[in-house]
């Protein structure tokens, strides 16, 4: 067949990689053969200019996996880790960014949707639910569009499905202007001995589709939408994918109950590039070959093409394998559930995937070359703004005028710092009554029941700090996700990433992410933290502009204990706060690096943030081992906004005040509002202040005294002297007032 440039761009193939597929077929392909291919060539779904780096990751934890990590990844669905008693928590983040700019509700509760069908393939509960959201500035209506239809899928869908969304990061900056970013997290709990394949192996088994009828939704969204940036206008609705979470509901319950009766041999979700993914990916992982008669693939739409039915996304279904004797009892699950289920094909021995549309087969092509996308390794290289952006010197950065008091009222006031009530109260986070401590404090705790146990979670990134370093950028995310789950008490155990990037054919965009993934990878050698899953997004710009590079870590925990959850808010009046990781004397220019305050009320973007990772390592085992030995009543990373908005946050949380009397340098603002790594406030009995520091010091970790809680202002060395009740008004009312 003759192939046009413009189907090529419509499939997001190059004309090499049209010529390697001739090379590798020695024939040309029909035109579902290859939209296959391009499906599975995409960005999305082949991961070309990311895997070669994603290896840097198995390098660099290999040496400190635990035997606790039972999945390898990028070998399944989800990352699988064993917190003992015979269970296994399952997790994983994934993104849904470029739907999300094009239809921001659909968008997002797809998105959750997908995620949750992860966790369901390997054979898990789902029982938590994250997301990492970024916007561009609210005062723009197409953002507020776009925050607002986000915020309601994600609470549409997550809230009917039954599944608590406990934990979240909002953040804005003007790089995410028209490509917002949608990472959603899932996590699941699972008999250890219980955890499902999607590897299709045993010759002869059937495959099952169940759940929704196939449509036209979705075609193209792995590789026209996902894989490519917003450079024109064209229509890209149809590509965006159509949700049913009451669907999905009675799909999760009837899987499980089918994976109950241990005669379900493999199962897959139908995600990104649909049909095609699915039956393909999972014979690769069996070694087998697949085949299917897509004219007994149920419908919603009529006339659909082998070509829509083998690329279409449509929500809400799932693939089982499943020998031919046990069809039966499995297909009478789906009938209890009245979820669809039909025989669409069986597994083969010779590895090729053969499609048939009832008598004609319509694609023939072998697993290898269809289901290896071509890998790229390029030079990476920082642009001249970048390294430009490295250099600030503290005298380039006047002192505010307004003072103390007035800078700490604007921050506490800015989107990114101000409570996020007003959006995670519009979700479900104590369904399943498992949530011990819920979004706002800095992880969410789940009991788990039947146990003395409870798992932590967490989310976050840091664009501004990986646009000026990626390297340290890299690092101080994975370190923030561990400081913020051992504030909660809980020893942190793996992590899972999103890794959203620009065009990765730019030189400058490579080099952020190849910065960026080795950055992650040191700091989880030193942190002790495989990764254990993770999903990349490239692409994400528009007219040439760019997101901030922004890898999204999620992280899970453990306590051993429930009862002993920490929460962020200071628990009473009369405690002494103290800080952990640093004194409050000296302040240097990285102290501002990529800083909240830089850019509110300096509009700039600049300096080298960094990070020592050892002392990281030992501020975080000081902070466990308090809590373990209960010296210390309340915890908070000190990160976005610094010292003065952590302390308000503690204060504002915990409706009790505060006064502060430390020493602040000359450079108040990089003292009060700079973001040094490494630091945690802490609130404790004053009996327990020299256990403390008795602790602290034999771990050589520096411990400040701070001040007291206590009465209804808040206090900072006579600088700041706010009624408690004017630092809530501002921070709790700040987002809603700049949402509209």
């Amino acid at each position: 067949m003759a192939v046009t440039k413009e189907t090529l761009d419509e499939i997001a193939l190059s004309r090499a990689e049209y010529d390697l597929i001739l090379e590798r077929l020695g024939r040309e392909p029909n035109s579902v053969e290859l939209g296959m291919f391009g499906a599975l060539w995409s960005e999305h779904c082949g991961y070309k200019h990311s895997r070669p780096l994603l290896r840097l990751f198995d390098q660099n934890a290999s040496g400190q996996e635990s035997s606790r990590v039972l999945s390898q990844t990028g070998a399944e669905n989800a990352g699988a880790v064993d917190i003992g008693d015979g269970l296994a928590v399952v997790f994983k983040v994934e993104s849904h960014n470029h739907p999300s700019a094009v239809e921001p509700l659909q968008g997002a509760a797809t998105g959750v949707g997908g995620i949750v069908r992860d966790i369901l393939a390997m054979g898990a509960r789902p029982i938590a639910l994250l997301n990492s959201l970024r916007f561009g500035p609210l005062d723009d209506p197409q953002n507020r569009h776009l925050f607002h239809g986000v915020v309601g899928g994600i609470s549409w869908y997550g809230n009917c499905i039954g599944v608590p969304d406990v934990a979240g990061e909002i953040c804005f900056d003007q790089s995410y202007s028209q490509n917002p970013l949608v990472n959603a997290m899932c996590v699941g709990l699972i008999r250890a001995d219980r955890i499902a394949t999607a590897a299709a192996s045993e010759v002869g088994n059937v495959l099952l589709l169940v759940g929704a009828g196939t449509g036209r939704d979705g075609i193209h969204g792995a590789s026209g939408l996902a894989s490519r940036t917003f450079e024109e206008e064209v229509e890209l609705r149809p590509t965006v994918q159509v949700g049913n979470p009451f669907l999905e509901k009675v799909l999760i319950e009837a899987c499980l109950e089918a994976l109950d009766t241990g005669l379900v041999n493999a199962i897959q979700d139908l995600g990104a590039a649909g049909l095609t993914s699915a039956a393909v990916e999972s014979a690769a992982r069996g070694g087998r070959g697949i085949r299917l008669d897509i004219s007994q693939v149920h419908q919603r739409e009529q006339g659909m093409s082998p070509y829509e039915v083998m690329l279409s996304e449509s929500q809400e279904r799932m693939l089982l394998v499943v020998a031919p004797e046990n069809v039966p009892a499995i297909r009478a699950v789906f009938d209890k559930w009245d979820v669809t289920c039909r025989e669409i094909g069986h597994v083969i021995a010779e590895q090729v995937a053969q499609v048939a549309d009832g008598p004609e087969l319509v694609a023939d092509l072998p697993i290898g070359p269809l289901s290896e996308a071509p890998q790229y390794r390029l030079e990476g290289k920082p642009s001249e703004a970048d390294i430009k952006r490295l250099q600030l010197e503290l005298d380039s950065v006047p002192l505010p005028q307004d003072g103390p008091e007035k800078t700490l009222l604007r921050l506490l006031a800015s989107p990114g710092i101000a409570n996020k009530e007003g959006v995670y109260r519009q979700y479900d986070h104590q369904v399943q009554t498992n949530t011990v401590v819920g979004p706002g404090s800095d992880a969410a705790v789940l009991r788990v029941k039947g146990t003395k146990k409870a798992i932590a979670l967490t989310i976050d990134g840091n664009g501004r700090l990986c646009q000026l370093d990626p390297f340290q950028g890299g690092r101080i995310v994975v370190a923030e996700v561990c400081r913020n789950l051992s504030c909660s008490g809980a020893l942190p155990l793996a992590v899972t990433d999103c890794l959203n990037f620009g065009n990765p054919e730019r030189p400058d965009i490579y080099h952020q992410l190849e910065q960026c993934i080795q950055g992650i990878a040191e700091a989880c050698r030193v942190l002790e933290v495989p990764v254990v899953s993770g999903n990349v997004s490239l692409y994400n710009e528009s007219r040439g502009q760019a997101i901030f590079p922004t890898p999204v870590v999620g992280g899970l925990g453990l306590l051993e204990d429930a009862a002993k959850a920490t929460r962020s808010a200071f628990a009473g009046e009369g405690l002494v706060v103290g800080l952990l990781g640093a004194d409050t004397t000296g302040v240097e220019s990285s102290d501002l690096a990529g800083s909240e305050y830089l850019q509110c009320v300096h509009g700039r973007v600049e300096g080298s943030p960094k990070i020592d990772l050892n002392l990281e390592k030992r501020v975080q085992q000081v902070c466990r081992r308090a809590i373990e030995e209960g010296h210390i009543a309340s915890a908070h990373d000190c990160s976005e906004g610094g010292l003065a908005v952590a302390l308000a946050e503690c204060s504002i949380q915990g409706a009790v005040g505060f006064t502060g009397d430390f020493p602040v340098p000359d450079r108040w603002d990089a003292a009060l509002f700079g973001e040094r790594q490494s630091r945690i406030i802490v609130g404790l009995p004053e009996d327990q202040w020299t256990a403390l520091v008795s602790l602290a010091s034999g771990l050589e970790v520096p411990v400040t005294k701070l001040g007291y809680t206590g009465g209804g202002r808040f206090r900072l060395n006579g600088d700041v002297d706010l009624p408690l009740s004017q630092i809530s008004d501002v921070w709790n009312n700040g987002l809603e007032e700049a949402s509209g």
